[in-house]
């Protein structure tokens, strides 16, 4: 009697793809060439490991949860969805390469309050447009700190706390991180003073500051010394709107109502920064210039790792500190928005000049 031959094994998917895709056949004639072909499969696949028929599995698990993320991300972060299929490739593999890098980046950060790392509205950008468009700033040398020693500090403090600090707003995608900081520092010295606590406009020192570049970056330091040899009043926000792009500059009268910087200082606490605490307690919120490269990826906690001092790129606003739990660290306001990070802030781990907190930091005197 004829046995029955064993039913053939599954030819895989991708295999059949390929082959389908290389020859035109009649649908009789792919049938006779499926079963060639998946005898030949089946000899080459006896050849190959099993471990390696697993890793092409995690392979397409792994492609397949990236893809579903992707689809959540972009409509969590309200991506336009008219784009073409080549830009909507480009932004899927940038978002895969996000992932791994934010795989690798939490392997470091096993503390219960050290910082994570996952999908923000960064993650479908490359590292270097993310550069480009929001690492914009660039530190000018400051002397090193050689005040008194600083001593019988609070434990912690944040200018939050005195309603000195204005609410976190967004540079979108234009580099003005610089103004920003040095805006915030004025506004919360001005608030410190008495007077009440409003937004100064960010517009006008990106459009007025002459030796600075507007969105395409600037120094905080050549900012302040601008404010400082003009005696130009910043006026409020609402007199002169944000655009999140370089405009013509719009001047006022002397006469006009709005806030003059005095003079300012700046230092390097590099190896000091408990006197980087002083001078926040005694001047107010500190602008400061950071590397912030690692924190496109920034979801919260404190920062311990993966942030060096060697390409300082980004301003900030330094309003308090906090050295009561295991891990002491700088409270940062962040001006990429409240759904960023923790709520629009950073927590930076304080000693060690981490992020290059500490290498140029400026207090604003009015």
């Amino acid at each position: 009697m004829r046995q029955t031959p064993a039913p053939l094994p599954q030819t895989p998917k991708r295999v059949v793809r390929v082959m389908f895709a290389c020859f035109h056949l009649t649908p009789l004639r792919q049938m006779r060439v499926r079963q060639v072909f998946v005898l030949v499969a089946v000899s080459v696949c006896s050849l190959v490991s099993p471990l390696r028929v697993l890793r092409v599995c995690s392979d397409e698990t792994e492609n397949t949860l990236n893809s579903s993320d992707f689809h959540s991300f972009r409509k969590q972060f309200q991506r336009q969805s008219d784009v073409s299929s080549e830009e909507l490739n480009r932004r899927r593999v940038y978002f895969q390469d996000a992932r791994k890098r934010q795989a690798y980046l939490n392997s470091f950060s096993t503390a219960p309050q050290s910082a994570k790392y996952g999908i923000n509205q960064f993650s479908d950008l490359s590292q270097k447009e993310f550069r480009d468009l929001y690492l914009r700033a660039s530190a000018d040398r400051a002397p090193h700190f050689s005040g008194p020693k600083t001593e019988g500090l609070p434990a912690k403090f944040d200018w939050r706390d005195k309603a000195a600090v204005t609410p976190v707003r967004n540079q979108q995608a234009c580099g003005s991180c610089w103004a920003f900081s040095v805006v915030g520092a004025v506004q919360s010295a001005h608030a410190i003073e008495g007077s009440q606590l409003e937004q100064l406009s960010v517009q006008q020192v990106l459009d007025c500051s002459i030796k600075n570049e507007g969105c395409n970056g600037g120094s905080p330091l050549r900012a302040l010394n601008w404010l400082k040899q003009t005696r130009v009043k910043l006026v409020p926000q609402s007199e002169y709107p944000y655009k999140a792009k370089t405009g013509i500059c719009h001047f006022f009268s002397q006469s006009h109502d709005g806030v003059a910087v005095k003079n300012f200082a700046a230092h390097d606490f590099g190896g000091q920064e408990e006197a980087m605490m002083g001078q926040l307690l005694e001047h107010g919120p500190l602008a400061a210039v950071v590397d912030a490269v690692s924190w496109q990826d920034y979801q919260g906690g404190i920062i311990q790792h993966h942030c060096s001092s060697q390409w300082s790129n980004h301003a900030v606003l330094v309003v308090g500190y906090d050295t009561t739990g295991d891990i002491p660290y700088w409270i940062v306001q962040n001006s990429w928005g409240p759904t960023w990070g923790n709520e629009g802030y950073v927590y930076i781990k304080i000693g060690g000049n981490i992020c290059g907190i500490a290498d140029s930091v400026a207090a604003v005197i009015l």
